[in-house]
Formats: structure tokens, sequence, C-alpha cells
């Protein structure tokens, strides 16, 4: 008898570790029409047809339950074929900002580590401010200039050129080059999209915590919240020159005896003829920052998503497990008065010209992400709905399919399956 209290002990405390993906239910149970979400379905399995995309998965999130789950085509086309699953994980690309590097910030700030208006160069020493050519008085750039896109700093870095100056994997070397940096435009008078912001947003978190972003996150977002199918991937070159992973991904664990790359969906095919599966897609972050990188770098599924979206719908909190108050998820979503017509939030799109995949039919307090391999994120708070599309559309290779119509159109068919309104 002892043995078997002993067990359920064990088992008891196992709990709170494992994943409790949303409950699944009726579009019907939470004011949504069945019927009407397979609008949604037409032209994704279009776009797949026209092979602009291998495959897809769609998950809709509402009232904090699933409402709508579906996964199209393959998530493999090369060198072989795998359908697609809808527990298939993605390289989400820049939606890594808002979900990792975002949250992180925004955990440090309501903990009082860190405000909107410090300087970065508080944090990063030999950081440059802003300076007309002119040699006048300089601006600082702050925290909220990064997370706003309005800083003035580059869109992005040439990988190859910087790994030849400063090997590769080599954080130091990258950080070094963001200090010195041309800046485009004093901070909050124009808006340009940058990977650069969010990467000297991870060099922040990085100084005050002490941890890697990676560690930090599961340590204060994702394992809070079981997202136990969520991590920053690890990797650098083998003495042969060959990118490996360095560590394995926290669902690793959960596939004794199996491959766990087998679930993750590959994207583009390389030279040697390889694909990358379960190495970041972006050349910064993989190259420079080894896998683990501020702009990009996150692996999820939608189950995983449809966890942080309904937290973030219920006001940073989700079965028990608080990641962020209230009032820091409003701020997060609030486009700040001070650039106010360039449509960004804290670390997400309201209304900038990269927000078309909010589609036409939401509310305007949604805020949104994307990520260049396929990835999008739609949060409406008014009508506690969430849109999550996942698709390696950079597989086998880049530049034959734009994701802007259908993510646009596929929210609009989300948008209008909802029959009760709230």
């Amino acid at each position: 008898m002892s043995r078997f209290f002993a067990f359920a002990l064990i088992f008891c405390l196992q709990l709170p570790i494992m994943a409790q993906p949303l409950k699944r239910v009726s579009p019907e149970s939470v004011g949504m029409s069945s019927i009407l979400l397979h609008n949604a379905d037409v032209p994704i399995q279009a776009s797949i047809d026209a092979g602009e995309i291998p495959g897809a998965v769609l998950a809709v999130v509402r009232h904090g339950k699933m409402a709508y789950i579906q996964a199209y085509g393959n998530r493999q086309v090369y060198p072989t074929k795998e359908p697609m699953t809808t527990e298939t994980i993605f390289d989400m690309a820049s939606c890594s900002k808002c979900m990792g590097t975002a949250m992180c910030v925004m955990k440090l700030i309501e903990t009082g580590r860190m405000r909107l208006l410090d300087p970065v160069s508080r944090y990063i020493s030999g950081f440059e401010d802003w300076q007309p050519k002119d040699g006048g008085e300089k601006t600082t750039i702050r925290i909220e200039d990064l997370l706003t896109h309005t800083s003035g700093l580059l869109p992005y870095a040439n990988a190859a050129g910087l790994a030849r100056k400063y090997g590769s994997p080599n954080p130091s070397g990258l950080k070094e080059y963001i200090c010195t940096c041309r800046k485009d435009f004093e901070p909050k008078t124009g808006f340009q999209y940058s990977c650069i912001n969010f990467i000297t947003l991870q060099y922040i978190v990085e100084k005050i915590t002490g941890q890697s972003l990676r560690d930090f996150a599961r340590e204060n977002i994702f394992g809070p919240l079981r997202m136990n199918h969520t991590d920053y991937l690890p990797c650098a070159p083998d003495a042969n020159g060959v990118w490996k992973n360095t560590d394995e991904p926290a669902w690793a664990s959960l596939m004794p005896g199996q491959d766990w790359r087998s679930i993750v969906a590959p994207t583009t095919k390389q030279e040697d003829g390889s694909v990358l599966r379960g190495m970041v897609h972006d050349p910064l972050a993989r190259i420079m920052n080894g896998g683990i990188s501020g702009n990009a770098g996150v692996f999820s599924n939608a189950d995983d998503i449809a966890i942080l979206c309904a937290a973030l719908l219920n006001g940073g909190e989700w079965n028990g497990a608080r990641v962020l108050s209230p009032l820091t998820v409003e701020t997060m979503r609030t486009v700040p008065r001070s650039v106010s017509k360039f449509g960004r939030a804290l670390g997400w799109d309201c209304f900038s010209p990269y927000a078309s995949n909010n589609g036409d039919l939401f509310s305007d307090q949604t805020f949104s992400h994307t990520g260049f391999t396929g990835t999008s994120i739609v949060i409406d708070p008014v009508n506690d709905c969430a849109v999550i599309l996942l698709v390696n559309a950079v597989h086998p290779e880049e530049g034959h399919s734009s994701m802007i119509r259908l993510r646009s159109v596929v929210s609009n068919a989300v948008a209008g399956a909802i029959l009760v309104k709230g």
C-alpha cells in the first residue's frame, strides 16, 4: 500500500509539468459557426493545390477554448512527403519577437528591473545613440523605441559578412556591430521594422538576468504555461563545418526513443541538398546567435501558441499560472502615444502597414504578428478570439509564395464565423 501512495505522490508532483492543451469544443459552444469556419479551409487548400505552400495548421481560440484546429497538406515535400499534423512544430521566425523577447521584456518591466524609458546604453556598454550627420546633439534610443521599431536601427545585417569578421556563432561580435552600426533616423520620428531592434533587446534581457534568453523565457513564460513543445534550439557548426543542434528541445523528453525532429516542419533546402529541420531559418539567429536570438529562434506548435493566446486574452494568466499582470498585458498591446501614428505596440503590431494579417473584420483593438517562414498570430481581445495560422511557406525553397493575402482572407473567414459578439 505504501508503494501505491508513493507512486501516486510522484504522479501528482509531475502533473504541473505535463502539457495541458486547451479544451477542444464545438464552435457553436463558443458562439461560432462550424459551417462558416470551413470557409477558412478553402483558401488554404487552394494555396496548397496551387503549389504555393506545402501545408498548414489553423487553430482558432475563443473564450479560452480551442474552437477549431485543422491540419492541411504536407509538412514536408522534399526529399520525401510527410503529412501535416496538428502536432507539427514550426519555426516561428519573427513571431519569436512577440512570443519570446517581448514577453520577457514586459516581465522585467513589471518586476521593476527595467522601464520603457531606460536608455539602451544603460545596459549595453559602447552603444551609440542617434546623432545628426552634422555632429549635433544626440538623441537617446530607449527600450520603447526598440519594441515599437521606431529606434532608427538598421533593419538587418549581413550574417555571412559578420561571420567572416567575428567567427560563427558569435553573439558578442554581433553586439559589437550593433553598438556602432548606422542609425537611419532620429528615434520616434520614423518606423522601420528591424530584427536588430529585438536582438538588442535580447542582449539587454540577458544582461539584466544573467541568463540566456532561452532559459529566462522557459523559466518565466513557457514553463509556467506548460508550453512543453515550445523552445529555442541552439546550434553550431561542427569541426567539418556542418551545422548541428547542440542541445535537445523541451519536447525531446516527451518522445523517448524517437527523433525529436520528426515532428518539426522543415524549412529551406540548403546548397548541399539537406533541409533545415530544427535549426532556425533566420541567418542572423542561426549563424551569429547560434539559435537563441531575440528576432527569431522560437519553435512551437498550435496547441502551445493557443495557450499563450488564451493567457493574453485572460489578462496574463492561464490555468492557474500567471506570467504577466493584466495591466502589463494591456500596456503591451497598446500603441504608445508618442509613436501612435506608426501603429506598433510593444512587441506586437496593431495597425502598421505590416498588419494586414488582421483582416478586415476583427475589432480595432486587434494585435498580431507574422513570421517570415509563414507563421501568423492574430488576437482580438474585444471578441475574445485568436487566429493561429502556421505554414512552412519557405519549404522547400524561398520566394515561391506570398502569405500576405492568405493570412488576411483566413482572418476574415474566422471573424465571419463569429455569430455571438464579445
